[in-house]
């Protein structure tokens, strides 16, 4: 018997030998182990939280041949973060710290910028104080005044700004006139507290340019640009703060040569020969050089000037005229803001006043006063002329007031509603606008005219009777204090009487009597 082919043929297996198998090397399970954590990850997702997949896209024809799927919609945008409150959408990143959002962490000085914040010299009610002969004296800051709050990074970098500013002048000062109008309006303001007082230069380094300045282009070629003039420059810039600079650094007839520049002296004559001719036609003159063109007038440096505090320091100031502060209101008629903290009794002789000079009469021998005031005026006769005039007279300028700021004042409000009496040829013209017939040949200060729009008047001692004194001392101070806050009640009695309920509501703004 033959044996048959399939037992004779050996097995198959034992045919076709197995491959040896090579091992896997580290590098390769380390990328198997992460294929599968990343799988497995996947797997655990949402189906909204799994990873977008880009396709490429084809055109339809070739996807119709190439028997493609439909290429899927974008998937739609997560709808951004929202305030609850308002609606709007919140700025991008994480959420702000839970700390952040609660009073208790929050940096409370670090606040927007607010009218009348606190600074270094004025506290929560917006005065600035300053100490001297051991009373504390204050004063409000102008209004509409946005001063950054304490310890903000505005208020550190106007500080420090303010510390630094001979260096800062030196280098920036052909520059900060390109800075906003507000930032310059609180620059003014913080180089009066921190310096003591502005000078002219450093007011003409913050509001005025240079005439030409020299500029770089792209291609590094130096360009000369003529730059306007400061009143267009300063067009918004509305509110000067000059508190303590007046009688230390700076006067007002200084102040008013640089608001507003003189005019250009006149042309210089030229003689008919050296003219030059008309010419034949027109066509001749458009060949002709045309002649050099008059100066312009210059503009005011601030032609839209509202709020402006003329406040002196009531511990080191010299003595200011009100004559000068006459012809730089002339200047002003726009102003509605004013204060004259601390200012002297109105009067054009001031030394003549505190001396008491006299005027020996050639012909009758009688010493006549030298000034429109004397030594006695005020105490003894009881003669308030001289002020309520110069008071007119600036009301006159000064006819678009709403606000007046007279504290440490309380000298001379008595000339704020006194009569006085004036001579026959000045009768008509001083009862125009007084609202008052009262008794003829007599006037005051026109509430209802001049001053008919003023409607707050601030009228403060401008200093507080303190504790820890002598007793009599602190008795002597607060029968003085409570004197002068029954004066400015009597001035805004006086007031509304005038007016009588006709014109703009008028009010006072005195402190308090502690009882």
């Amino acid at each position: 018997m033959v044996p048959s082919l399939s037992l004779l043929s050996p097995p198959t297996a034992h045919i076709n030998p197995i491959p040896d198998v090579q091992p896997r090397s580290v590098n390769e399970r380390l990328a198997e182990l992460r294929r599968s954590d990343l799988n497995r990850h996947r797997n655990s997702l949402p189906d909204s939280a799994a990873p977008t997949i880009i396709q490429p896209t084809v055109p339809p024809s070739i996807r119709q041949i190439l028997h493609l799927p439909e290429t899927p919609p974008p998937r739609p945008r997560r709808p951004g973060r929202t305030d609850p409150r308002t609606g709007r959408r919140l700025p991008p990143g994480p959420a702000p710290p839970r700390s952040w959002l609660t009073p208790e962490g929050r940096i409370r000085t670090a606040l927007p910028i607010r009218p009348a914040a606190e600074t270094s010299t004025a506290g929560a009610t917006g005065l600035r104080c300053e100490k001297g002969d051991g009373l504390e004296f204050r004063h409000k800051v102008l209004p509409d005044l946005m001063l950054p709050g304490r310890g903000s990074l505005l208020d550190v970098a106007l500080r420090k700004f303010a510390q630094t500013w001979e260096w800062q002048r030196e280098v920036y000062g052909g520059f900060l006139w390109e800075l906003p109008t507000h930032l310059r309006e609180l620059m003014v303001f913080y180089l009066g507290v921190q310096r003591a007082g502005l000078e002219t230069d450093d007011l003409r380094a913050v509001l005025v340019p240079s005439e030409e300045r020299v500029w770089e282009d792209e291609d590094d070629e130096e360009e000369r640009r003529e730059i306007p003039q400061a009143g267009v420059l300063n067009s918004e810039f509305k509110r000067l703060d000059l508190s303590r600079s007046l009688g230390n650094c700076l006067k007002l007839r200084e102040l008013e040569e640089f608001l507003f520049p003189p005019k250009p002296p006149p042309t210089k004559f030229t003689s008919p020969t050296d003219q030059q001719q008309e010419p034949d036609s027109w066509e001749d003159a458009l060949d002709t050089p045309s002649q050099t063109p008059s100066p312009s007038v210059p503009l005011p440096v601030l032609p839209n000037l509202t709020h402006l505090s003329l406040a002196l320091s009531p511990t080191s100031s010299s003595p200011v005229s009100w004559r000068h502060l006459l012809s730089l209101a002339s200047h002003l008629p726009q102003l509605t803001h004013l204060s004259l903290a601390f200012w002297p009794v109105p009067t054009l002789t001031p030394l003549a006043a505190q001396l008491g000079a006299s005027v020996v009469n050639t012909e009758s021998g009688i010493a006549v006063q030298y000034g429109g005031t004397g030594f006695y005026s005020h105490t003894l006769d009881d003669d308030w002329s001289e002020a309520v005039h110069l008071l007119r007279r600036l009301s006159q300028c000064l006819y678009g007031l709403e606000w007046l700021d007279l504290t440490g004042c309380g000298a001379w409000w008595e000339a704020l509603f006194v009569r006085v009496e004036v001579a026959p040829d000045e009768i008509d013209a001083a009862h125009q606008g007084d609202g008052d017939e009262g008794e003829r040949g007599t006037t005051m200060v026109d509430w209802c005219g001049a001053w008919g729009k003023v409607g707050t008047v601030v009228l403060d001692p401008g200093w507080r009777v303190e504790e820890g004194k002598g007793e009599l001392r602190r008795a002597g101070e607060r029968s003085r204090f409570v004197e002068l806050v029954n004066k400015a009640k009597k001035v805004e009695k006086h007031v509304r009487g005038v007016r009588r309920g006709q014109g703009r509501w008028f009010s006072v703004e005195c402190p308090a009597v502690e009882s």
